[in-house]
């Protein structure tokens, strides 16, 4: 079994750097592709079916969440498979909810760059989690 020395002082600060570094990966991509920087907090939807779409990935989703969480902690020994665990479900509806705006912008945006930022971005994302994954949060955490 491998036990994690956890400093929460130290998780902290890494996912404050991982932030930092998506936050000045997005302005940069943004600004050489000449992209209006997205608002934090904010989600600006690109006409109304992008709206209504997007209601229903996310209803989708949390339904899952409540299924996945309700056979995780009501069947102590019912095994889940790994793809109904919560980080897998969690890791899947950021990706789709990122590809649906990506479509849309490219659809129906008036600037088609809007599109390529959104899945540069996302693809960012990706690879700085799948990379803290595999390296074990870059072995700050090893004893």
């Amino acid at each position: 079994m491998n036990i994690i020395n956890f400093d929460l002082g130290t998780l902290i600060l890494f996912l404050m750097v991982l932030l930092l570094i998506i936050s000045i990966f997005g302005f940069v991509i943004r600004k050489l592709l000449g992209v209006e920087r997205k608002k934090w907090f904010s989600y600006d939807y690109v006409n109304e079916r992008h709206k209504k779409l997007d209601l229903s990935v996310r209803i989708i989703y949390l339904s899952l969440v409540f299924i996945s969480s309700y056979y995780k902690f009501n069947n102590d020994n019912v095994r889940i498979t790994w793809y109904f665990e919560l980080w897998f479900i969690i890791i899947v509806f950021l990706v789709t909810s990122e590809m649906l705006r990506a479509f849309m912008e490219w659809k129906y945006a008036e600037n088609k760059k809007d599109a390529v930022a959104t899945i540069a971005e996302m693809m960012f994302m990706i690879s700085i989690v799948f990379l803290t994954i595999k390296t074990d949060f870059f072995g700050l955490f090893n004893s």
